[in-house]
């Protein structure tokens, strides 16, 4: 569950098979109309907001880039785009965000903010 003192709220849902790829499910409402950049940080400690949350997830050490590249942190996912009615729905799946082993994902927190340049240097 995503709930903070915004308007912004949802379920985002994480899922694996054995030592396939993971399935992130996103629905957040409240969002401004357009794309949205989504990250795991490494702390789940959201009390004081991005900053309580840590860096980005990256334990290779890798620059930004986007879910496509094959260079690029491990938290780079995408954009995902707000509807007229504040909705954003998604479905990412990615090998490089397991929810178990030495790079698990889990007890980390998942932020969303304004839209991601996906180290493109564009925004």
């Amino acid at each position: 569950m995503l709930k903070g003192t915004s308007k912004v709220e949802g379920v985002v849902t994480l899922g694996q098979d054995d030592s396939g790829p993971t399935t992130v499910n996103v629905k957040i409402t409240g969002l401004a109309l357009g794309p949205h950049g989504i990250h795991l940080h490494e702390f789940e400690d959201t009390t004081n907001g991005c900053i309580s949350t840590g860096p980005h997830f990256n334990p290779n050490g890798l620059t930004h880039g986007a879910l496509e590249d094959e260079v690029r942190h491990a938290d780079d996912l995408r954009n995902i785009i707000a509807n007229a009615d504040a909705v954003a729905e998604a479905t990412i799946v990615d090998t490089q965000i397991p929810l178990s082993g030495t790079n698990a994902v889990i007890g980390g927190a998942l932020v969303h903010e304004l839209q991601d340049d996906l180290g493109k240097g564009k925004y």
